[in-house]
């Protein structure tokens, strides 16, 4: 291809390589210059144009899109017509998308003057979706490498092909243990029917039974007698093993287990198996959650017709990492830091509820609240400043003894405060009031404890970051090297068992009725095991070593 300063004298069918505009008219890039737009540009006292002119062997931009596009078309897939050297190819159905990696790059790299950009590969498509695009980047291309492109697309597996979702008859077996709640076995059922009727499938009536290997081989033989083309086991307690009470189940009812775990997270605790030809799975913890996880990866295939094998599910590791997951350890935290942590999940009201109420007896005749850090900062005024610092909204702060002292050294910050008239009768007195003084539309709650001020912002923000209930992940507690510690973040489903608790306690005994909705994150220091309600501990705590 000849490029560059042309004579309108030799312009004749020259391809225009800018926008020329001239009175009334327009001549656009691209245009194919005849005897008219030569003499429009003459008549305008040009000499010359920037053009570009065809060699022999060279293909035009649109013919050589064209073609490409038809050597890359398969079942299911329409296209656009050709412009301006681009074809954009589509689903004809909804499915899933599956891209060949290798023709895709060695048709990228074959000439800089052809680009195929697709979607990612196994990802479900809705029908008149854009699957690809095809661009010829210069005004034209080589005969020889556009023949080779085309046999290039022509050969071997399809570039891109769709296989569209089936209609399936799903059966899930849902199992129980005592204390679950009613709320989260319904949610499972309705997650589950959600994902499959939007894979086109239909969910049978589930089996609900109990959490043992033989009830779970009944309820599947029933399933399959019921006309189950797909089944999904959804256990109360995690799978921790390939021989744990729900791949037993399988086993049982005549099947196998293919393959335990994948490099998904979340998602990693999926058992994949059959019974006869009927692809059986139990599935993770947090299929329970409307959020993508690894079982959608699983799930897509399996609708789409496609064979799951050990070796597909363990190649799924690069971007499996769907999004992180806040109660994971911090490797990369230094000693000593606090790590700092995301925004909570979007939409979520998380309040900040600070227990300021105790009579401070171990510390007597000082309030320990109001005794003083080396700055003159009072150490509930560090605790408020902490909250304040992250990203909780509102904060709450509950008073009690001395209350008007406490109040007082709060001044200018904004917080609301909760008095506690029951103080003496214990921590519970406190909570009480303070979860009473609560808006109604929060998410949740992150509790506080007043003599705890070396917990900083960006440790409650990790809190509030790994809150998520519908992934199970209800209560959150900070722990250290496996020591579980405080503050805590608790759902606001837990607030009628919380206003409950009476004594000098507070609501800690709830987390093992609770063991299955609990997340626990680790911190980079021991701050959330530190509190300080004797001068001796204080002493040791940092920036109060001078107290006496």
């Amino acid at each position: 291809m000849i490029f560059g300063p042309t004579p309108l004298d030799e312009a004749r069918g020259a391809i225009l390589a800018h926008t020329v505009r001239l009175p009334g008219r327009v001549l656009k890039k691209g245009t194919v210059l005849d005897q008219a737009a030569i003499a429009a540009l003459q008549g305008a006292g040009m000499g010359s144009v920037i053009a570009a002119r065809l060699e022999s062997g060279e293909v035009p931009e649109d013919e050589a899109a064209d073609r490409l596009a038809n050597a890359l078309m398969g079942p299911l897939l329409a296209r656009s017509r050709a412009s301006t050297g681009r074809v954009n190819l589509f689903a004809d159905a909804a499915g899933l998308l599956v891209v060949n990696p290798v023709t895709i790059n060695r048709l990228n790299a074959l000439d800089e003057s052809l680009t195929v950009a697709t979607l990612t590969s196994h990802i479900p498509v809705s029908a008149k979706e854009m699957l690809a695009t095809i661009k010829v980047i210069p005004f034209a291309v080589p005969g020889a490498v556009l023949e080779v492109a085309e046999l290039l697309a022509r050969t071997g597996p399809p570039a891109l092909s769709l296989h569209p979702f089936r209609p399936l008859k799903v059966g899930l077996v849902l199992t129980e243990l005592p204390g679950v709640k009613e709320s989260v076995m319904e949610g499972a059922v309705e997650v589950t029917r959600d994902r499959v009727e939007a894979l086109c499938g239909t969910l049978l009536p589930h089996e609900r039974v109990r959490h043992e290997t033989q009830a779970i081989s009944d309820a599947l033989n029933r399933l399959r007698r019921a006309g189950a083309q797909l089944l999904l086991v959804a256990g109360a307690s995690a799978v921790v093993d390939r021989r744990d009470v729900g791949p037993a189940g399988i086993v049982r009812s005549g099947g196998a287990i293919d393959h335990f775990g994948m490099p998904v997270d979340p998602g990693n605790l999926i058992c994949l198996g059959h019974i006869d030809e009927i692809p059986a799975l139990v599935l993770p913890g947090c299929a329970k959650s409307p959020k993508l996880n690894g079982i959608d990866w699983i799930l897509q295939r399996l609708f789409a017709g496609l064979r799951v094998t050990p070796a597909d599910v363990m190649g799924m590791g690069v971007g499996g990492l769907l999004k992180e997951m806040e109660a994971r350890p911090l490797p990369r935290d230094l000693p000593g830091t606090a790590a700092p942590g995301p925004a909570p999940r979007r939409g979520r009201k998380i309040a900040a509820l600070v227990l300021a109420a105790g009579r401070s007896r171990r510390m007597a005749p000082l309030n320990k609240l109001l005794v003083q850090d080396d700055q003159g900062v009072p150490m509930v005024a560090r605790v408020v400043d902490n909250a304040l610092a992250s990203r909780a909204r509102p904060v709450v702060v509950v008073t009690g003894y001395e209350h008007e002292r406490v109040e007082a050294a709060l001044p200018g910050r904004s917080v609301i405060f909760a008095h506690a008239e029951d103080y003496a009768e214990g921590l519970s007195a406190s909570l009480r009031a303070g979860l009473a003084a609560l808006p109604k539309d929060l998410d949740g709650v992150v509790v506080c404890l007043g003599d705890m001020p070396l917990v900083a912002g960006p440790m409650i923000d990790r809190l509030l970051a790994a809150f998520d209930p519908e992934e199970g992940r209800a209560i959150v507690m900070p722990t250290f090297r496996g020591k579980q510690g405080n503050p805590m973040l608790w759902a606001m489903e837990f607030l009628p068992e919380m206003m409950t608790i009476s004594g000098d306690v507070g609501a800690r005994h709830l987390v093992g009725k609770h063991a299955d909705r609990v997340a626990e994150v680790e911190m980079a220091d021991d701050a959330v095991l530190r509190d300080f309600d004797t001068t001796d501990a204080l002493k040791k705590a940092p920036g109060f070593e001078k107290v006496r």
